[in-house]
């Protein structure tokens, strides 16, 4: 395998727990703190996260695939403009 191969499968493997930690982290998230700061509800970001972290798990073509990006993608605007929201409303500190 060439030296590119094994850094996009380090990718592919590393972006897998961010997924999975976008989902975790908004499923146990207060339901009114997600309409509290002007986002999209609870369920809607579940879902999101969601089907991010199984695309992100399963499409085996990993950094090459669109549909893979897309998911690492809504995991991370999760992450960057939800996350530190609700946790600003809630008063939290993860």
């Amino acid at each position: 395998m060439a030296l590119y191969q094994w850094i996009l499968l380090a990718i592919w493997i590393a972006c897998i727990p961010v997924g999975v930690f976008a989902f975790v982290h908004a499923a146990l998230q207060r339901p009114d703190a997600f309409t509290a700061v002007d986002k999209l509800s609870k369920a809607k970001w579940l879902l999101i996260t969601g089907a991010a972290a199984v695309l992100l798990i399963l499409d085996q073509r990993g950094p090459y695939g669109i549909i893979w990006i897309a998911g690492l993608i809504a995991s991370l605007v999760y992450i960057v403009d939800v996350r530190p929201k609700v946790r600003e409303i809630q008063g939290r500190s993860w």
